[in-house]
């Protein structure tokens, strides 16, 4: 029997990704977590031969939850399902360890057969996802400053150039208004921008945000 393990803080979603895969996967037995801690708590309780994991949630994000995971268990597939497009993540969560990146809009088809290659140790990389890691092979390799950016530093700047305010991306990650300034600072320092214009301007050029 697979064990699998859904992460996510929506619990229609949690709901949702259990039905589909219940329906289509036997003999089959799905847990699920709220969070970031829950998810790691039962990871390392449980033997499970796959993680779903969403990669924005409160406190502790996916990609700290994916590095976390294979830490502790490198050989454990994690799959990662985001309402971020992938040219924002995907490429991160896979230098992370990621065994495929999946938008939440995707076909229940699609999904299931990322989770079947990913419970045989094989990648899922969809066709738009390799046209940007063959466009990453291919770069420039001189770096943007975006990919000199921390995971969380990334996260927050593209909250940022959507017009969050501070008060509001502290609240939404969980931390305090200190450490979201501080990241913020860090972020015009390595980037070697002015302002939150500034960022915005190259997050709309780079087409990060939209």
């Amino acid at each position: 029997m697979f064990k699998i393990l859904v992460v996510d803080d929506h619990e229609i979603v949690r709901k949702g990704l259990t039905k589909v895969l219940a329906e289509t996967l036997q003999p089959i037995k799905v847990d699920e977590a709220r969070n970031g801690q829950e998810a790691m708590s039962k990871v390392l309780k449980g033997e499970y031969e796959l993680v779903v994991l969403d990669l924005k949630m409160p406190g502790k994000s996916g990609l700290d939850v994916l590095k976390e995971i294979k830490q502790h268990r490198p050989k454990l597939p994690v799959l990662i399902l985001s309402m971020h497009p992938e040219e924002q993540f995907a490429i991160r969560s896979m230098r992370a360890g990621a065994s495929g990146y999946l938008a939440k809009e995707c076909a229940g088809d699609e999904l299931v057969l990322a989770v079947r290659k990913a419970l045989k140790g094989e990648r899922y990389i969809s066709g738009s996802l390799a046209q940007i890691l063959a466009g990453e092979l291919n770069s420039d390799p001189e770096k943007p400053c975006h990919e000199i950016l921390s995971d969380r530093e990334y996260q927050v700047m593209l909250m940022i150039a959507s017009g969050k305010t501070v008060g509001a991306i502290a609240k939404e990650l969980c931390l305090s208004v200190k450490t979201i300034s501080s990241y913020r600072a860090n972020i015009l320092l390595k980037t070697r921008m002015k302002n939150n214009s500034e960022l915005t301007h190259y997050a709309i050029q780079n087409k990060l945000v939209d």
